[in-house]
């Protein structure tokens, strides 16, 4: 038996203003979307896309205007589905008098958690987000990363089988970034799914298995990151030495690129001859990989793509 989507998204659709058709805002116009179990999957989109219109009735904060959304199999507002998944709001706040570690029993205490729970899941929360040798230093000495990080380790008090994260390194440094990361492969890893709501394109790059683009309140494009970012049956074959004599080797498919030779090569037979006449010609390898591109440059060329087509 297949495990169960932890979100799944059937024609949503969020209208605002109903009642005055002439100021009528479409914010989800019949979305669809699933996320497998134990991936980093990323939600993507520029300002007004819908994203936190997404997210709020994933959370049961706001309720769509029709189509359906799950998380675990249940109702996006069933509380028992709710008790699985741990929240990371964009802007959270904690008590500057508070230290750490009381401000998570605070926060269990609020969630029901009982003392003998809080006292096993605060101190191992803390570990996981690596803030556990700061538990008693107060919130008012944590720099932003650091209340990014204690906010994801409220957000896993209750060991929860989803995670739902809103741009949770927006403001943060590069290594606080880094930080959070590591925090999110660390989740996967054991076997949680994490939903992240992110703009910054790299870090979404670099941590997610998936990723959506939305914009106007429409999918645009859903796949793995390496399949968005990768150009057609374009390869890249890094050499030592001059990259413009494997160019020159292999012909007007290939061109120089930095420290490595670009090729088109549709199949793998053709790869494999275009290595061997590298070879014959004497160039040494050291690396070869499908040529791409960034995210972002497939993020700007699909939003605009998306909206020529819908003027």
């Amino acid at each position: 038996m297949s495990e169960v989507a932890p979100i799944e998204v059937r024609g949503l659709r969020k209208t605002y203003g109903a009642l005055r058709r002439a100021k009528r805002i479409e914010a989800l116009r019949g979305i669809d979307l699933e996320v497998r179990p134990g991936e980093i999957f990323g939600l993507l989109g520029p300002n007004g896309a819908g994203k936190t219109t997404l997210v709020k009735i994933l959370l049961a904060i706001a309720r769509a205007s029709g189509g359906e959304a799950r998380l675990l199999g249940r109702p996006a507002g069933d509380p028992r589905a709710r008790r699985e998944v741990g929240y990371l709001p964009e802007n959270i706040r904690f008590p500057d008098f508070l230290h750490a570690e009381g401000a998570l029993h605070y926060l269990g205490r609020l969630s029901r958690l009982s003392a003998a729970d809080r006292s096993r899941a605060v101190p191992a929360a803390l570990e996981q987000v690596g803030l556990l040798d700061r538990r008693r230093s107060k919130v008012a000495t944590f720099s932003k990363g650091m209340i990014q990080r204690l906010g994801l380790a409220q957000a896993l008090l209750h060991r929860p089988r989803l995670v739902v994260l809103d741009e949770p390194t927006d403001g943060v440094d590069p290594i606080g970034r880094k930080e959070i990361r590591d925090v999110l492969v660390r989740l996967r890893e054991d076997g949680a799914t994490v939903f992240l709501n992110s703009h910054l394109l790299s870090e979404v790059e670099r941590v997610c298995d998936r990723v959506a683009i939305l914009d106007r309140g429409r999918v645009l494009r859903i796949g793995s990151v390496e399949a968005l970012t990768r150009r057609g049956n374009r390869w890249r074959i890094s050499v030592e030495g001059d990259p413009g004599v494997a160019a020159a080797a292999l012909g007007p498919l290939a061109a120089a690129a930095g420290g490595a030779v670009e090729v088109d090569a549709p199949t793998t037979a053709a790869l494999n001859e275009a290595i061997d006449r590298l070879r014959a010609a004497g160039v040494l390898l050291t690396d070869v990989r499908a040529a791409a591109t960034s995210l972002e440059d497939v993020f700007l060329e699909v939003v605009e793509h998306g909206r020529e087509g819908a003027s």
